[in-house]
């Protein structure tokens, strides 16, 4: 199953346009850059979707920790761990 995980975007590493723009997000601790590119109205301190290393939405804070929470319980999350850190 594929799923959307949600994450606190902490900074945005690159500008070069909004085609391009990358960002450093949380899951729980655990950092990953991804893809900004199909959310230009993110900013930092927001809360995304994450799918296969791209942003897909904005989504409030409330939403976010909910949908984490349901995740982590059902186990869905344990994978993310085992990711690289590719946020250098």
């Amino acid at each position: 199953m594929c799923l959307a995980i949600p994450g606190k975007l902490l900074e945005i590493t690159s500008k070069l346009d909004e085609t391009f723009r990358m960002g450093k997000v949380s899951f729980g601790g655990v950092k990953k850059e991804v893809s900004l590119a199909l959310v230009p109205e993110a900013k930092v301190d927001d809360y995304v979707m994450v799918h296969v290393g791209a942003a897909i939405s904005v989504v409030d804070e409330e939403e976010a920790k909910k949908t984490f929470e349901i995740l982590s319980l059902l186990g869905e999350l344990e994978d993310l761990n085992q990711l690289p850190d590719t946020t250098g």
